[in-house]
């Protein structure tokens, strides 16, 4: 039996999008593919609300959140982290062998902004990254404070993980200043696993171009020098199953849906969550922080997560556990992609059904 996703991701995918992914293959070095790769690019900028060039990769976001850090940082990274995808940046650079330092807040906590200042008034560094939306806790940092600091050190890049909030929830890149914006094709943008797509400014692109050692499959400024080059060609062989359903994809979320649509509609299962969330639990993380496309709940009822999902599961449904040490404290339900409010409230009925909540 099909399991309805409402996990971090994968998503559930429509079945109009997996059958975009068997569309026969085009040579990657078509002038084809290069219109394809061109017009996901166009259509992901206005996603993004950017005018910088637009990155694709064959990999997961962790790939690109790698190729950030390694690519565009100098002097040292600040790692700002909340939560297990914060210390992921950090992981990174430790063994990219870039100079890094972690600044960590509470689980359930978002980042202050104050703290960024504080940071980056030392001088001492000249990259930061932001986990954006923490799918391990359920907060979504406040961007738009944090990139108010930030335009205060112009010589500073800015790297945002919007991996699990980009097609979830408006993120304005270039009103916020933000130099490379990350996401994958698994989460709010309701696709299988295996594509990463970021912005690229012309600030990183500088930035790069005086670093030595960027690696070579990962190598930001190689990809952007190459599509620049080759007309939206890639230097390695480009996943064309998951562009022809990305392309498909983005024109549904431009054309048929709306992007102020969309987003509203992540809002409204967050909201219907959150309610249910509150009535019979506990919202764990700060309320003024919420994450549009995931509520991570506090076990307040001492309820086996596991024998609950055990449960669903018959019933064609899949929530997640508690993330590392949360396990079982708390239990997550994500509400993005392609979901609707039926879809969320249908969930929630059978829980309450399992549960004998009334």
């Amino acid at each position: 039996m099909h399991k309805k996703l409402f996990i971090p991701g994968p998503v559930e995918v429509r079945q109009q999008v997996l059958e975009k992914m068997a569309t026969p293959m085009i040579g990657h070095r078509s002038k084809e593919a290069s219109e394809l790769q061109r017009r996901i690019s166009d259509n992901l900028r206005k996603l993004f609300y950017t005018e910088s060039e637009i990155l694709i990769s064959t990999s997961s976001g962790s790939g690109l959140m790698e190729g950030a850090i390694r690519s565009c940082t100098l002097k040292k990274a600040a790692v700002f982290s909340v939560g297990a995808f914060g210390k992921r940046w950090y992981e990174i650079a430790l063994s990219n062998n870039v100079p890094a330092d972690k600044f960590d807040f509470p689980l359930g906590q978002a980042v202050d902004p104050a703290k960024v200042d504080e940071v980056l008034a030392t001088g001492e560094y000249d990259l930061i990254t932001i986990t954006h939306n923490e799918t391990s806790t359920g907060i979504m940092n406040p961007i738009e404070e944090i990139a108010e600091v930030a335009k205060k050190y112009p010589n500073v890049i800015f790297c945002v993980d919007t991996v699990s909030s980009a097609g979830g929830t408006k993120i304005e890149v270039d009103k916020l200043g933000i130099d490379i914006c990350i996401t994958s094709s698994q989460k709010a943008l309701a696709l299988p696993p295996g594509l990463a797509v970021c912005t690229f400014s012309e600030k990183a692109r500088a930035r790069a171009e005086k670093v030595q050692f960027r690696g070579t499959y990962l190598d930001l400024l190689s990809l952007y020098k190459y599509i620049k080059k080759k007309d939206y060609q890639y230097p390695s062989t480009p996943s064309l199953s998951h562009m022809f359903a990305l392309d498909y994809e983005l024109d549904y979320i431009l054309n048929v849906e709306g992007l102020e649509n969309r987003f509203n509609r992540h809002i409204e299962m967050a909201t219907v969550v959150r309610e249910w969330a509150e009535r019979y639990f506990e919202i764990f993380p700060d309320k003024r922080y919420l994450s549009n496309t995931l509520t991570t709940i506090k076990n307040t009822r001492g309820i086996s997560v596991s024998e609950l999902n055990k449960e669903l599961g018959r019933r064609g449904f899949q929530i997640s556990n508690g993330y590392g040490d949360l396990k079982e404290k708390t239990f997550r339900i994500a509400h993005m992609a392609d979901m609707t409010v039926a879809d969320v409230k249908e969930l929630l009925l059978n829980i309450n059904e399992i549960l004998a909540l009334e």
